[in-house]
């Protein structure tokens, strides 16, 4: 299950979304509905209701009260408190149902906020402790998870820690738009949110509360007999280690689970299953392909479980490896190997299921990240949350949403569906898209088929139980790469775009990324921008109900709104100039110049270079000096980045990101564009070495493709990956010519001729890639017209047209980076009777005069 999306999956079957509506996230408590007194204001804020006495003097920031509690207490919690806080004049909030309740404890909900119900603001420090004196006795013994983030108040479901108390946004070191508090100079600094107890450097921790961490620092695994040595996973019930017991000096892993955290679907909490886990390994010991269990222990309030170490690498990544349909220069025998190994771990998979079954244990979760493939090709089942004897066996409370079985299937009927998932993700792993539509798996089959040498009993055993032979045929879909057909492809992702608009929302107009939650409903990239602007620029569709939506919310957004092309406001204001609304783009514009924007980061997707770009942009339509004043300003403020210190050749993480969006490669573009305007080639110097920049962290493989280094993976994407790049290569190349970028060109054009990409989206998926070799190639080039062709084998049934899954698989999206309005846009691209492009990413012809190359080169 991926992690960051796991929240959002609970509200709505077909789209993500967010606990924010009785609709989504289930009936409200009660105490939503009691009566407040005069005076008091209440209002809902994403997931919360709010409830303020409108006292003056309330501060900005300071101790704040946390309250936790399980779904079967909650609501006392709750009752309790208003009871406490309402005649004493006390704001507090509290979570608006038991669902939303459950998405924060869930396994996979974030770890940073995990357990808060109820969030309480007092008036000063002696005020907090009052509090948590008088509150705390009243709710002594009530349960609760443990919130990472806090310091708990003795035994009971109070917690503690600094904080914000109000809406206050800053820009932290990368540039990225967050929460904020204030030093005591007035500066505004991030508050830091994560999994773990922190006090600002220039807070004292009040001696109210100095026993509470000295108790909760007494809590250690001094006098144990293994050691942590490293991190393999954390989730919201606990975490995976690797360590060693010190007695034989043997490596082992440990488990770790919370109480009342990480529950599933069934309620169970992360120490329930890890329980069951023990008792299943013991009761299923001997069994070829089933770890060792060693002990099981408290340490504190945790359960751990020590059991033995499986040396190899996860399914999914043992396939990806060796995975013929993502290399373009594998052969015939390449992939008659890559079959014959895959099979070989199937009929191992199922001969250690069959051996389970015999000791009467449904496994329930078998999936392509629970099953470990040794450097001998033998394989291990890890993860028996979930298993339990037949006779209790019901629908698991966790799984993978590609292998889980429907409701109507129990007992060993369970894993049988997830072994003949398993039949097809072997060779396409991408079954959450079965999960969405079970009928796909019969395109899957025609798919695989095509491309393995795989037999078609092999596929149909699997297909056979996924669904039923006497379900109906339906034609898989397809997608033409006619030109002579574009109007019925756009025809038909336009009617599933249009199908599930929802104007009557204030957050969104249409479904997207989870991510439209946390930058806001407006921009290009996850918002109603980008959707209207692809839209409107294939001639899919007009609307004034639409249009009105944008314009009269980026005319007017909300505190906290981000001001960046692709997530935020200077997006909007392009979209709407676009859609003919040139007053109202103009408006928007000036509420983002009024902020600190200079201070952002200098990437293209809500920083400096992508501001700098909509400025030039709006400075030609308009002649506004001040808007090209502006924008080469922004020019200036990249050009005089330094180069990135310790560059260790990997994008991400805790190094700089490479790549168009968010690497040195947009930040050329602006560059370029600058030269453009001006004449100035100190900033085509400073273009080529911000691609320089970019190229360090690039990866040439033995195959002859070149992508952006990631550490433990490599990306060929438009996002973060080497064909956006590619791009900008291409601009400058233009411009003038460099042997070097012509020769990684090369290398990029070669990662944008695989057969497979696991996700369809513009931003990162095929069709980014698509919209690259349509910049480049005409329609009718085979490169082109396999991507076009091959865009089916995601594409679903929705709204009477085809709509495409986001980010993760696991449901439908229809925003412009990762789903539908973004392959309506690069089909576009490539089949579309007028130019389209990616907003302001258009190739832009230069006015400057030509920089020669040099004698004898390109000639």
């Amino acid at each position: 299950m991926n992690e960051e999306y796991e929240a959002y999956v609970m509200a709505d079957p077909s789209f993500y979304d967010a606990m924010h509506s009785e609709q989504t996230a289930g009936e409200s408590f009660a105490a939503a509905s009691r009566t407040l007194p005069d005076g008091w204001l209440r209002y809902e804020q994403d997931d919360w209701f709010v409830l303020n006495p409108q006292i003056d003097g309330t501060p900005l920031q300071g101790w704040k009260i946390h309250a936790s509690a399980t779904q079967s207490n909650a609501g006392r919690v709750i009752d309790k408190i208003w009871d406490y806080c309402i005649p004493r004049g006390i704001q507090f909030k509290f979570l608006r149902s038991e669902i939303a309740l459950l998405s924060r404890v869930s396994k996979y909900a974030p770890r940073g906020f995990s357990g808060k119900l109820v969030t309480i603001y007092p008036m000063d420090d002696t005020h907090c402790e009052r509090i948590l004196t008088e509150l705390g006795q009243l709710l002594d013994g009530e349960e609760s998870p443990y919130i990472l983030s806090d310091l708990r108040w003795g035994n009971g479901p109070l917690y503690v820690r600094y904080g914000a108390f109000a809406n206050r946004y800053t820009v932290d070191e990368t540039g990225t738009v967050v929460d904020a508090i204030a030093e005591p100079d007035g500066t505004l600094v991030a508050d830091r949110r994560g999994p773990v107890f922190y006090t600002p450097p220039w807070v004292t921790l009040p001696d109210f509360l100095k026993p509470h961490l000295e108790a909760r620092n007494s809590v250690t695994v001094q006098g144990l007999p293994y050691t942590f040595d490293s991190v393999v996973h954390f989730s919201n019930g606990g975490g995976i280690y690797v360590g060693t017991d010190t007695r034989i000096g043997k490596q082992i892993v440990l488990k770790e689970a919370r109480p009342h955290a990480g529950l599933d679907a069934q309620g169970h909490d992360a120490v329930r299953r890890l329980e069951r886990e023990h008792n299943t390994l013991r009761r299923l010991a001997g069994i070829p392909g089933i770890p060792e269990v060693y002990d099981l222990f408290w340490v504190g309030e945790h359960r751990f479980m020590a059991m033995e170490y499986i040396e190899g690498d996860v399914l999914s990544k043992a396939i990806t490896m060796k995975y013929p349909l993502i290399d373009p220069s594998a052969t015939a025998a390449d992939y008659a190997a890559f079959t014959d190994r895959a099979l070989n771990i199937h009929r191992q998979v199922e001969a250690t299921m069959a051996a389970v079954h015999e000791r009467g244990i449904v496994y329930g979760d078998l999936h392509l990240f629970n099953i470990m493939v040794r450097p001998d090709d033998t394989i291990a089942l890890l993860d028996y949350e979930v298993a339990a004897p037949v006779e209790e066996a019901t629908r698991p409370g966790l799984g993978n949403p590609g292998f889980t079985a429907p409701r109507s299937v129990t007992g060993f009927g369970i894993d049988n569906y997830a072994l003949a998932c398993l039949r097809l993700a072997m060779f396409l792993p991408m079954t959450n898209v079965i999960g969405l539509h079970r009928v796909k798996a019969r395109h899957f089959a025609e798919i695989i088929a095509e491309h393995f040498p795989v037999s078609s009993e092999f596929l149909a055993k699997g297909v056979d139980v996924i669904v039923p032979p006497d379900t109906p045929p339906t034609p898989s879909p397809r997608i033409s790469a006619d030109p002579a057909d574009w109007d019925t492809t756009r025809d038909d992702l336009v009617r599933a775009i249009l199908a599930s608009a929802t104007p009557h929302r204030d957050d969104r107009l249409f479904p997207g990324d989870p991510r439209q939650f946390g930058v806001g409903g407006l921009g290009i990239a996850y918002g109603a921008a980008g959707v209207l602007y692809a839209l409107s620029v294939t001639g899919g569709h007009r609307s004034e109900q639409f249009d009105a939506w944008l314009v009269s919310r980026a005319t007017n957004p909300k505190s906290g709104s981000r001001i960046g092309l692709y997530d935020g406001l200077h997006g909007a204001a392009f979209a709407m100039d676009h859609l003919g609304y040139q007053q109202q783009a103009l408006d928007t514009l000036d509420i983002c110049l009024r902020e600190k924007w200079e201070a952002l980061g200098p990437d293209l997707f809500g920083g400096i270079a992508g501001i700098g770009l909509n400025l030039l942009h709006f400075a030609d339509r308009t002649g506004e000096p001040a808007l090209r004043k502006a924008a080469h300003r922004a020019a200036e403020l990249i050009a005089e980045r330094p180069d990135d210190e310790g560059d260790s050749g990997i994008s991400g993480g805790i190094h700089p990101h490479a790549g168009l969006f968010r690497g040195r490669a947009g930040q050329a573009l602006l560059l370029m564009r600058a030269y453009d305007d001006t004449g100035d080639t100190n900033f085509l110097d400073c273009a080529a070495n911000a691609l320089r920049q970019d190229l360090k962290r690039c990866y040439l493989r033995e195959n002859g493709v070149l992508e952006i280094n990631e550490g433990w993976r490599t990306m060929p994407y438009l996002d973060g990956g080497s064909v956006g790049l590619g791009m900008v290569l291409d601009e400058y190349l233009a411009r003038r010519h460099d042997d070097q970028f012509a020769e990684s060109n090369r290398g990029i054009e070669q990662a944008a001729k695989s057969t497979m990409y696991i996700l369809p989206g513009l931003f990162t998926g095929r069709a980014g890639i698509l919209a690259y070799l349509a910049g480049r190639l005409p329609a009718a080039d085979p490169l082109v017209e396999n991507q076009i062709r091959n865009l089916a084998w995601h594409a679903l049934p929705y709204g009477g047209g085809l709509a495409f899954p986001g980010t993760a698989l696991m449901r439908l999206s229809m925003d412009l980076a990762t789903g539908t309005s973004g392959v309506l846009l690069a089909v576009g691209v490539a089949l579309h009777d007028g130019p389209v492009h990616l907003p302001l990413l258009a190739p832009v012809r230069r006015t400057a005069p030509q920089t020669p190359a040099p004698t004898g080169v390109g000639q």
